[in-house]
């Protein structure tokens, strides 16, 4: 018989050979078992079969251990107390203690809105925990599903889809559109603002547009379908040096409204309401399914959690 033929033991069989070994009683074993006295003599009958031995005889003392039954009691022990580990087993994650890296996906968008609150509140927690964000790229998925990173935040078309199996996600939050300019602007500044920011006054703007990412296909896709065209003269491939230059020109922007807000608010810039239609989308986090039970990135997304789920009322 090879290894691969010889049975293996259920772990109910190794328990009975325990308790009876303990109390050298069927009756007894079967009351700590929960079973009725019938099953156990059964399982009895499978074990003494397995292990092509007597294992119990009976006599006027109860049920005495054959010598092999002597012999195997401290291995069944062993095998009994490491399943009970094993079972009791759980992953703890201490923060405070660790020195572990996480790897996040993220916007550059993210870096204003997300990123600030998010190491804060890991430094406070884990003073040792090291934060890298990483740019979104066709590298997301495999470095998800290999381990390489812990996360993903943003919206990503793939796992959004589910074209790519094995990956959970969570929404944070819902994003719509704001416009933004200069408070000095010659037309839309100060007392010059109009009542009602149309479409009108907002196709006769000069625009700035940010030409990446998944905000800039949702708009595009908006004026194609109202047969419109912004006059765009300048554009820029992400939000960085976008507020220094809205607040020296008369261009306007129209960005999603988390990184919009936090935009003008560190720039003082003004806040119009956007007057196209365009679909808002979630803003969520994304992780595989590997790591679904893994403490360390239970927690991190517990973290996320915490301080950007948007609450419904």
């Amino acid at each position: 018989m090879t290894d691969l033929d010889t049975p293996l033991l259920d772990p109910k069989l190794l328990r009975l050979l325990d308790l009876l070994y303990t109390t050298r009683s069927v009756t007894r074993a079967a009351e700590l078992l929960g079973q009725s006295q019938p099953t156990v003599s059964i399982w009895l009958g499978r074990l003494r079969l397995t292990l092509s031995d007597p294992l119990f005889v009976r006599t006027p003392e109860g049920m005495q251990p054959t010598p092999r039954t002597d012999a195997l009691i401290g291995t069944v022990r062993e095998v009994l107390e490491g399943m009970k580990r094993l079972s009791e087993s759980q992953a703890v994650f201490e923060p405070a203690a660790s020195k572990r890296e996480f790897r996040i996906f993220m916007t550059d968008a993210s870096h204003v809105t997300l990123l600030p609150r998010l190491y804060a509140h890991v430094r406070a927690l884990a003073p040792s925990i090291r934060l890298e964000a990483a740019t979104m790229d066709a590298r997301l998925v495999p470095a998800l599903q290999t381990g390489e990173a812990d996360l993903a935040l943003g919206l990503v078309r793939g796992l959004e889809t589910g074209a790519e199996a094995g990956f959970y996600q969570q929404t944070l939050f819902d994003q719509d559109w704001i416009c933004l300019c200069n408070p000095r602007h010659p037309r839309l500044g100060g007392k010059a603002a109009p009542d009602n920011f149309s479409l009108d006054h907002y196709l006769a703007e000069a625009h700035v547009a940010i030409v990446s990412g998944t905000g800039y296909q949702l708009l595009d896709a908006t004026l194609k379908h109202l047969d419109a065209a912004r006059r765009v003269l300048l554009e820029l491939p992400g939000f960085l040096g976008l507020p220094a230059i809205l607040s020296s020109s008369d261009l306007v922007a129209t960005l999603p409204r988390h990184i919009g807000s936090s935009l003008a608010e560190a720039a003082g810039l003004r806040i119009l309401p956007c007057p196209l239609n365009i679909p808002s989308f979630s803003v969520k986090q994304y992780w595989h399914a590997r790591y679904h039970h893994d403490a360390a990135n239970r927690w991190l997304r517990s973290i996320c959690a915490e301080l950007f789920l948007q609450r419904k009322p």
